[in-house]
């Protein structure tokens, strides 16, 4: 039996997990990477040439998985998708054993699933593999990487940056938390509903990471409360990916967070930032959305080339 093919047993896992896990320079570099692919596509020598990607979605995405899919495509690998439905999961196969299988054909997995990112690690743990966060409950790194790497493109550098982020604190707050926490005298506030904030846990990691490097990282549940300078203001959805709230009258809670002309006018000289999708009405207004101030669409289009950084990094030496 050819040795290489043999199963050896789990190990550490590798890959993406959370931007927590990552190094504040090693962060940066993923952004300043995705920049430079998105200002010139072809900057690459296609590292992925030859290899097998999955690209395992359980859940719905328009940008992360065209984005990694196409990413994978452009860096010289080869994808096979999976959706919700695709794969023995779905019967009750554990994850383990699903980890060993694609990884014994597959050389590296990005994975959108409805359950713990936990399960991405033993994907990986049990597969050998380098498996990608593209969205779990706990954080959506990927969306940080691209959110990092827009701000880098606009402001030049990351250090001092003072964002606002106003709604719930989900996976894409946590991710943000992380990954601006290891920039120097980077500001940071979550303006978040009662009882919607950034997790605790989570929250507390990140001022521990800000600390180190002089930045601050805070939460208010009033807006009132907001810093009298920011840079950018971000939002996203209400309703995040896969989840329902509790409370029937939630949206009273979240209304006094709605992102309108009037609370930009706060700031004048600020941008606006929107991980898409978008429900205009909701969250943002659709003149702020689609207004001269917003990078909503930058951060769009620089999905693709954040893919192709994190894929670059993961994947491309195994």
């Amino acid at each position: 039996m050819d040795e290489s093919h043999a199963w050896q047993g789990p190990k550490d896992e590798q890959g993406l997990f959370s931007l927590a896990e990552l190094e504040p320079p090693l962060i940066k570099n993923l952004a300043a990477r995705s920049v430079e692919l998105f200002r010139d596509g072809t900057a690459h020598d296609r590292p992925l040439d030859g290899r097998v990607v999955g690209v395992l979605f359980a859940m719905t995405s328009t940008r992360t998985r065209t984005a990694f899919t196409v990413g994978a495509i452009r860096l010289g690998a080869v994808p096979v998708t999976f959706g919700p439905g695709d794969l023995q999961l779905n019967t009750g196969e554990a994850v383990g054993d699903t980890g060993r299988v694609l990884g014994s054909m597959l050389d590296a997995l990005v994975a959108r699933t409805a359950g713990p990112v936990d399960d991405l690690r033993e994907l990986s743990r049990q597969g050998r593999f380098p498996v990608i966060n593209a969205m779990a409950d706990q954080e959506h790194p990927s969306q940080g990487v691209c959110d990092l790497a827009t701000l880098h493109l606009v402001f030049g550098d990351l250090e001092g940056i003072r964002l606002l982020y106003v709604g719930e604190g989900n996976n894409t707050a946590v991710a943000l938390a992380h990954g601006l926490a290891g920039m120097p005298n980077a500001q940071v506030t979550f303006a978040t509903p009662t009882g919607y904030g950034v997790p605790a846990g989570e929250l507390n990691a990140a001022k521990r990471r800000a600390e180190a490097v002089g930045a601050r990282v805070e939460q208010i549940h009033d807006l009132a409360l907001a810093p009298g300078e920011v840079d950018v203001v971000y939002t996203t959805r209400w309703q995040t990916t896969g989840t329902r709230k509790p409370d029937p009258a939630w949206r009273e809670v979240f209304r006094p967070f709605y992102v309108d002309h009037n609370l930009m006018a706060r700031w004048p000289d600020a941008l606006f930032m929107h991980d898409l999708p978008a429900h205009r009405g909701d969250e943002v207004t659709g003149d702020v959305l689609d207004g001269r101030r917003s990078l909503a669409w930058t951060q769009a289009s620089m999905k693709l080339f954040s893919a192709m950084a994190i894929l670059e990094w993961a994947a491309g030496s195994r």
